[in-house]
């Protein structure tokens, strides 16, 4: 009894100040009624913290409100009651009230019915809360688990209004909208998962643990293709600072009370103490810090995969030699991440735990993170069953339009609204183009860009090229046409598309060009030696005997041998003649040469003897004049 009551004075000591402090944000989908007109109009209804709601989608339903069972928390079957929509008609959205069990189970039963969707109505007046899972208990665990369809409270007065509808006879159509329910301004989706290393919670750690195994491999694709960004997170406590000395809070928090995680076995006297569970949350917050560095985040989803195998508390394996093994294998370095973590018996505030406890504290439109696990997307917190399917909708749903990966529009997540009539889009088929973009929420129907070439149009009756380069793209709404190899177009891209029939074609050159017989419009072949002949955009011509064809000068000219020969005659002319030339030059050449040497020789022996034609030099020696 003594342990019994430290328990739940522990419990009820370290989460009071964050339930004082808190502030829950609720978690809206859209709900518009369609008919009847009496009651017309959009109103709020919360998202259930269970089953798969369609993030990025919606349904529209009948809502039928039953005779028998109206809480739903029996067997609908015990009551002969089923709710499945025969073929072709609308799927039956089922109203229950609140009370006397859980909301899950009411879900579950509805289920079991054939209902696609339940909503539950309050039986107070009150602001909307959140239909979460009921505190683990063999019984629930058997049901939670296997809820698939989307689920939200609605208010007191609305749900009246819903009922009286109904039992006036009217048909009640509404129409569940959770495309705005996770904000999608951008191409990157930014998301946080608050978890716990924990693995002996009972069956939210067991489901914990599940979807990180399930999901790590979507999840590391789009981390590396730098299409989200992914942040993990753990919840912490405190211990009051009158209890820090205490036994139980020195063995559930470190750091002296700062930080602290309850029992895992809910025993203190057996097992792992709460500060074995504090430790490991650091050490992966570390591990993803230390990734963060060498831009390789997408680790954390390999670490706690294999940490969750290899060291489970039930083999008694939850402990720094294993978790260090693990991270050997991964190529982290461990220097780093003890580093990261810190002293835990200092006196003193960790940093990266204190950055925790004031991440988890509400901004904005998200509220305080009070439940485990918890997914963020874009600042919205996520409803819904953990599972890879409903939470990569809800990742995808927080893409902005046409920005999705291709992972967002596989078989497996959403269908392509492309296919069928080509969504209702503009489409040239000749030229395999269309306006019809398949999207997370639905096909778009906006002008392609083709080849560097825009389109531009209203997407859904007309989209024309604009810009340079549009004769590329079905040769610019132009005629054109192919035979026997050659192919003709129309298209002139001269700053503007401009359609004029091609040389030996004439005609309109949007819808026709014929081809012209230059024959017989006497355009060709107009030698007295020629015939012609007419081809497509084109002719022929040719000469009769021996003669060629001569186009450019539309004249025939002799091919027989009697012109090779003229040919060899005039060749040799030629080489006469350059022989002639060169003989010439060099006798020339030789003549100058041989004057400029006689000059020359005769310059200098003037310097010697005088010469025939020059008088004698007086001797200057032999002058004796005074």
């Amino acid at each position: 009894m003594m342990v019994l009551f430290w328990r739940w004075l522990f419990v009820g000591l370290v989460l009071l100040p964050m339930s004082i402090m808190g502030r829950f944000v609720v978690e809206k989908n859209s709900l518009r009624v369609t008919s009847p007109e009496k009651i017309r109009g959009t109103h709020d209804s919360a998202i259930g913290n269970f089953g798969i709601p369609q993030y990025g989608g919606s349904m529209a339903g009948n809502v039928v409100y039953p005779k028998d069972n109206k809480k739903g928390c029996k067997d609908f079957d015990d009551f002969g009651l089923s709710f499945k929509s025969p073929p072709g008609a609308l799927p039956t959205i089922l109203l229950l009230d609140r009370g006397s069990c859980f909301f899950a189970l009411k879900v579950w039963n509805a289920q079991k019915a054939g209902a696609s969707a339940v909503l539950v109505a309050d039986d107070i007046e009150e602001p909307l809360i959140t239909m979460d899972t009921p505190e683990e208990d063999g019984s629930s665990a058997k049901y939670v688990e296997n809820i698939t369809i989307p689920s939200a409270l609605v208010g007191k007065s609305f749900g009246e209004k819903l009922k009286d509808a109904i039992s006036d006879g009217d048909m009640v159509n509404v129409n569940l909208d959770w495309r705005e329910a996770v904000p999608h301004p951008d191409d990157r989706v930014e998301y946080e998962l608050w978890t716990n290393s924990n693995d002996e919670c009972g069956v939210k750690c067991d489901m914990m643990m599940e979807f990180v195994k399930d999901f790590k491999g979507a999840a590391q694709i789009l981390e590396k293709g730098g299409y989200t960004q992914f942040t993990p997170h753990y919840i912490t406590w405190y211990c009051p600072h009158a209890f820090t000395l205490s036994k139980q809070c020195k063995s559930q928090c470190i750091n002296h009370g700062r930080y602290c995680a309850p029992d895992p076995e809910q025993d203190f006297s057996t097992g792992y103490d709460g500060k074995d569970v504090v430790i490991e949350n650091l050490r992966q917050l570390c591990v993803f810090k230390v990734a963060n560095e060498t831009e390789k985040p997408w680790v954390w989803w390999d670490y706690v995969t294999d940490f969750q195998i290899r060291c489970p508390m039930k083999e008694k394996k939850y402990n720094k030699e294993c978790a260090n093994a693990v991270i050997r294998s991964l190529g982290l370095n461990i220097e780093k991440i003890d580093k990261c973590m810190g002293d835990p018996d200092a006196d003193t505030e960790n940093p990266v735990l204190k950055e925790e406890q004031d991440a988890q504290i509400g901004k904005g439109s998200r509220g305080d993170v009070t439940i485990l696990p918890t997914l963020v997307v874009n600042n919205r917190q996520y409803r819904g069953k953990l599972e890879k399917g409903a939470v990569l909708k809800a990742i995808c749903s927080g893409f902005e339009e046409t920005t999705e990966p291709a992972v967002c529009l596989s078989n497996d997540v959403e269908t392509n609204e492309c296919l069928t009539n080509n969504g209702g889009c503009w489409q040239d088929k000749a030229a395999n183009i269309t306006a019809c973009k398949d999207t997370f929420r639905g096909r778009v129907c906006e002008c392609p860009l083709v080849d560097g070439v825009q389109f531009k149009g209203d997407g859904y009756t007309t989209c024309e090229a604009s810009g340079i380069g549009r004769c590329k793209i079905n040769n610019g709404g132009c005629w054109h046409d192919a035979r026997n190899g050659r192919a003709f177009s129309a298209c002139l891209d001269i700053g503007g598309v401009k359609c004029q029939c091609p040389t030996g074609f004439k005609g309109d050159g949007v819808k026709n060009c014929e081809d012209i017989d230059e024959c017989k419009e006497k355009k060709a072949c107009q030698c007295p030696e020629c015939s012609c002949k007419d081809t497509w955009g084109s002719y022929e011509c040719s000469c009769s005997g021996d003669l060629l064809y001569m186009k450019d000068h539309d004249t025939c000219i002799s091919k027989t041998g009697s012109q090779g020969r003229s040919a060899w005659n005039a060749f040799w002319l030629i080489l006469l003649g350059v022989v002639m030339i060169a003989g010439g030059a060099f006798l020339v050449y030789k003549y100058r040469i041989r004057q400029y040497m006689d000059s020359e020789i005769r310059a200098i022996m003037a310097q010697y003897m005088p010469l025939d034609s020059q008088a004698e030099v007086p001797n200057h020696v032999n002058d004796q004049r005074a």
